[in-house]
């Protein structure tokens, strides 16, 4: 492995990994599978996991957090996957929705929120993807009226991560419905308890089964018009700016999984037995092994300098969509030739490769799909 050089200037970094992984060890490993049956992380989890820092890592101590930076809540997203516990969302409430209220939140917004996240004591979702489009943000049919002192909002979002459990929403909608496509939106903070809100039943998905994932819907929901988040009518601007840093979560999980499914594929060809040698002896297998470690150590060094462009702001969103497009798809032929290994065996619900599998599908649709990221890409190129 390509010796990690990002974490090299502050050694608190491999405290808080040990941290993150005994956290895993102790109270999420023995339990995940049981989580996955019952689609849903208990909220006690978060909790214990914000009372050691493990949640909201950038926040500012003053605001409850560790004053960390996002290398930290990286540690955390590896560590997750290397324990291939997916059914922690900790990034969508850490690493999404939480920088909109750290950056664009007014002081008392940001006094009110930022403890209970960081803490665990409350727990977030931002709410983008509609029915109608999902990467399309800018075609958004939720809408906010300005009625006096409030806006009334209406309309529905689906595959919102942390839906059951969120007590706050972070909501895209229109609230200038006049203005042209992309013009006009506002992120508003909105409360679970808020009369009108309701959370669907959980999405039955085909992977990330302890995450749940709900449709939410919002019928004439009154929000105070001191909830908007940041300017209104800026809302897309905002969105366009944090979705780098969304990709670069996924990025993250992608290359951590990619590493823990080749890592679990070579224990298991060493030990299995076959025509009176090893699966690992033969060269198809060997060849094989290393194409995949090529590819990961590859990823690997673009997503630190990515990592590296992202704490000093200067990383483009041109950068953040090659990122997660090359590491999503990088993970899916991992995930697909490692399952091919196990034989199978690979096939079977109890073998871990068979959950990543699955699991590892999700990340060329999540964050923005591989095409959009294209598009960003393939835009920039011709402009």
């Amino acid at each position: 492995m390509v010796r990690r050089t990002i974490f090299d200037h502050d050694e608190s970094y491999a405290e808080f990994r040990a941290l993150a992984a005994a956290f895993l060890e102790r109270e999420v490993i023995p339990f995940h599978g049981q989580w996955e049956d019952e689609g849903l992380v208990p909220r006690d989890v978060w909790t214990k996991a914000g009372e050691l820092g493990l949640l909201c890592c950038e926040v500012p101590e003053e605001y409850g957090g560790i004053g960390g930076t996002f290398l930290h809540s990286a540690i955390v997203m590896e560590e997750l996957m290397r324990a291939g516990a997916t059914g922690l969302a900790f990034a969508n409430h850490s690493d999404v929705v939480t920088p909109y209220i750290q950056r664009y939140g007014t002081e008392q917004q940001r006094r009110r929120w930022l403890p209970e996240l960081a803490s665990g004591r409350a727990l977030a979702a931002i709410c983008m993807t509609e029915p109608s489009g999902g990467s399309d943000l800018a075609n958004l049919r939720t809408t906010a009226r300005r009625v006096g002192d409030k806006f009334v909002l209406r309309g529905q979002k689906v595959f919102i991560t942390n839906s059951t459990n969120a007590d706050l929403f972070i909501v895209a909608a229109k609230t200038d419905v006049d203005a042209p496509r992309g013009k006009g939106i506002s992120l508003l903070l909105v409360e679970h308890a808020s009369d009108g809100v309701r959370v669907g039943s959980p999405l039955k998905k085909i992977g990330y089964k302890a995450s749940d994932t709900c449709e939410v819907y919002f019928d004439d929901v009154e929000v105070p018009a001191e909830n908007i988040l940041g300017v209104e009518g800026e809302g897309f601007a905002q969105l366009m700016t944090q979705l780098a840093q969304e990709r670069m979560t996924q990025g993250v999980r992608a290359v951590a999984m990619a590493r823990r499914a080749l890592e679990l594929t070579i224990d298991y060809v060493k030990q299995r037995d076959m025509f009176g040698k090893t699966l690992a002896d033969m060269q198809n297998t060997q060849f094989t092994l290393a194409n995949l470690h090529a590819e990961i150590e590859l990823n690997q060094v673009y997503l630190d300098r990515c990592l590296e462009l992202l704490l000093t702001d200067e990383l483009s969103a041109e950068d953040a969509a090659i990122c997660k497009m090359t590491s999503t798809e990088m993970l899916g032929r991992v995930a697909d030739q490692c399952l091919q290994l196990f034989g199978g065996w690979g096939y079977m619900w109890e073998y871990p490769i068979a959950r990543i599998f699955v699991d590892a599908r999700m990340a060329r649709i999540a964050g923005g799909t591989v095409e959009t990221m294209k598009h960003i890409i393939g835009r920039n190129l011709v402009r």
